[in-house]
């Protein structure tokens, strides 16, 4: 069995994108890793090449400003790396540049790729989700956060990046997958307020063709006491993420008690509290 990994990145450094982490936390399942590197403005290449590993693999990309609108231009950069992967690879572990894998579940995933590798039924396998906010003390408990993805598909090139990159399809059709009991840590909204900040304008930009339609301004701190529903994290930080976790360089506390959800979520949590079902929830899978 070959395992490839892939992912895509732009101004990592610029941005404060945990991407050394998030590369080297999937890693030791992998053969090889691709990672497509758009034309950045910082260091991110030196610091791709930081990483002590002969088997990432980069590729050089120009991203189309114009595919702005609904994040086009991200699942092209996600196809761009797809495609570079090796012809005789049976896995491809796509990881985003704000996603961590814990030490801890890689023989999980490990082990569902062997079990489901000549069953073509599964296209897929999906994985569980935390999300981080505000520190590294904080994950999302509300159905605001999505809760699975596909991060492990079939290395068959028929299979595309959907939409913005969130997930995968094959001619606009959901891939049939496993769910796997493992998680990705999505530290996409913890960081320095000031990074947050200039990370949120840039990746607005990519849904909008027009900068009057930005929610934010380059020169305000992004406000993380607006969370609507958060939850202590109780648990271990993967071992790549010491360092990061460790140097944190902002204050950032939360009344967890806080649940300022809409209308809307409140009925459905309460739905799902009393039949154990979530309803509504937006899949790009099936499970089979």
């Amino acid at each position: 069995m070959k395992i490839s990994g892939f992912t895509f990145v732009r101004n990592a450094v610029k941005y404060d994108y945990p991407i050394v982490e998030a590369i080297t936390s999937i890693l030791p399942l992998c053969d090889e890793f691709v990672v497509c590197l758009g034309n950045s403005e910082d260091e991110t290449e030196s610091l791709l090449r930081s990483i002590p590993s002969e088997k990432i693999k980069i590729i050089h990309s120009v991203w189309d400003d114009s595919l702005r609108r609904g994040g086009k231009v991200l699942a092209l950069e996600t196809d761009k790396a797809f495609d570079a992967l090796a012809s005789d690879s049976d896995w491809a572990f796509y990881i985003q540049a704000d996603e961590v894998v814990h030490e801890k579940y890689l023989p999980a995933i490990r082990q569902a790729m062997e079990l489901y590798l000549d069953d073509r039924q599964v296209e897929c396998l999906v994985l569980k989700y935390l999300h981080f906010y505000g520190s590294y003390r904080y994950v999302g408990n509300s159905r605001q956060w999505y809760r699975r993805e596909v991060r492990v598909v079939r290395n068959d090139k028929a299979i595309r990046s959907y939409r913005d990159a969130q997930g995968f399809r094959r001619d606009e059709k959901k891939l049939k997958g496993k769910l796997v009991d493992a998680y990705v840590y999505h530290y996409g909204w913890v960081r320095n307020p000031y990074f947050q900040t200039a990370k949120q304008v840039s990746f607005e930009k990519l849904f909008h063709d027009d900068d009057s339609k930005l929610t934010m301004k380059p020169d305000e701190l992004f406000d993380y006491s607006n969370a609507a529903a958060l939850s202590i994290f109780d648990g271990t930080h993967p071992q790549v993420m010491g360092q990061r976790v460790g140097s944190m360089d902002w204050q950032f506390d939360f009344d967890t008690s806080k649940r300022n959800l809409p209308l809307k979520y409140k009925v459905l949590e309460w739905v799902e509290k009393q039949t154990g079902k979530r309803f509504f929830e937006f899949r790009n899978y099936k499970l089979v």
